[in-house]
């Protein structure tokens, strides 16, 4: 399982390294955090995660001292965010294969998208980086968009790992979601 992990962490990596840019410090990116949430749990999420923004820091891509910030807003806000959206669907739909994927895999990937987005966005403009008007209408949108790629790789992602890897889903249980169903 550590190499599913670490290879997740490693393709995380060159995703995030792959971005577009509205202005200095506005850059767009897959994330991938729904993902390792549901694969690996939060706490493996948050730690993979964070190794895969200490590569992109690494590599250039932001500066060291915004390290913590942006693992704050990119990485603890994802996973918080995530880990209690699946709960919460846990506890009030019922345990479904298909609840599972459409709920927690695609809807879940875009709405942990959108709340980032938004958490960056507002951040942004609470510091005076950035205009509220500027980021509303040229930023936060983007995130609209990011959202609905997010939830489609991330739900054929979950859909694939479910069906031919399950021992590699950790928050997907064979006897809940399939038996006598």
């Amino acid at each position: 399982m550590l190499n599913v992990w670490l290879g997740m962490v490693v393709l995380l990596s060159v995703i995030w390294g792959l971005k577009a840019g509205v202005k200095p410090g506005l850059d767009l990116h897959l994330l991938g955090v729904t993902v390792l949430v549901l694969c690996f749990g939060p706490y493996l999420a948050f730690i993979g995660l964070s190794l895969v923004l200490l590569v992109v820091t690494g590599n250039g891509d932001a500066g060291f001292g915004a390290y913590a910030l942006n693992g704050l807003l990119s990485v603890g806000v994802g996973v918080v965010f995530c880990h209690y959206y699946q709960r919460v669907i846990k506890c009030f739909l019922p345990a479904n294969f298909f609840i599972y994927v459409f709920i927690n895999g695609f809807l879940g990937a875009a709405l942990t998208t959108m709340v980032i987005g938004f958490a960056a966005t507002a951040f942004l403009a609470v510091t005076g980086a950035y205009s509220w008007a500027y980021l509303s209408e040229e930023y936060f949108p983007y995130f609209m968009l990011l959202g609905f790629s997010e939830a489609w790789l991330s739900g054929m992602l979950m859909t694939l790992f479910v069906i031919y890897r399950p021992a590699w889903v950790v928050s997907f249980d064979d006897s809940s979601y399939l038996t006598n169903k």
